[in-house]
């Protein structure tokens, strides 16, 4: 693993070949579907990820869309975890650092825990998602870090549940109304939810800091990101 690690690192050290990069990157996808822990747990180190793939976002290597999102990609599932003993802290780290950088991350649905569900709620019949005051995620811990009680991560979910309500009602006023001719109630309605979701985010976003569960970090990352989409295509 060392070897290997060690001869991507020179592949992709400032190197402005984008053939070479692209290889590189398929390669690396490979190797990390199908070498175990030993290997994983040294491209999720910040030596890797953050001093050679993430610095190839740089303007000055000029990379394809395509290029960039496979690495963004990378960072972002790395940091959900592996199967295994595999210690993300690091990854984990540089994926938050280009969060509060804003860095848009792409769409990941085929690396969600889960089937997706496809049932919408009615736009005009959701009052809870309407109301700013509902977002009350539970309050940052007076230390750095915090490890949540099952009762804490209960309410926290509760809490994600409704903001995952309000990211299908959002998708479905988004796909409804055509820009020039909106429906008032609606545009109403999105705004609350616009400001809802803002607040939600935010507070994830300190709450990804502070939390040490796993199991609760995957879920808030995985939150954030459907926040991030419906957020930006109501920009949009």
């Amino acid at each position: 693993p060392k070897d290997a690690v060690k001869a991507l690192k020179k592949k992709l050290s400032k190197n402005c070949n984008h053939k070479e990069i692209r290889l590189t990157l398929s390669l690396l996808d490979m190797c990390i579907e199908n070498c175990g822990p030993r290997f994983q747990s040294l491209v999720v180190k910040k030596d890797f990820c953050k001093d050679k793939l993430v610095k190839l976002l740089n303007p000055r290597y000029n990379l394809p869309i395509d290029m960039q999102e496979k690495i963004l990609t990378f960072i972002m599932t790395w940091a959900q975890g592996f199967q295994g003993m595999v210690d993300v802290s690091e990854v984990k780290e540089v994926y938050l650092e280009l969060l509060k950088k804003g860095v848009e991350f792409p769409s990941s649905d085929t690396c969600r825990r889960g089937p997706k569900t496809s049932s919408q709620p009615s736009t005009k019949s959701s009052p809870s998602s309407a109301n700013p005051g509902k977002c009350s995620l539970l309050p940052l811990p007076t230390g750095p870090t915090l490890l949540l009680t099952p009762e804490q991560i209960g309410k926290l979910y509760s809490e994600l549940d409704m903001a995952k309500m309000n990211v299908r009602v959002m998708s479905s006023i988004l796909r409804e109304n055509v820009p020039g001719s909106e429906n008032p109630d609606d545009m109403n309605l999105l705004q609350k939810l616009y400001k809802t979701c803002r607040m939600m985010q935010e507070r994830i976003m300190e709450l990804l800091v502070a939390v040490e569960n796993e199991d609760v970090i995957v879920e808030l990352i995985q939150v954030n990101e459907d926040l991030n989409n419906v957020l930006l295509g109501h920009e949009r």
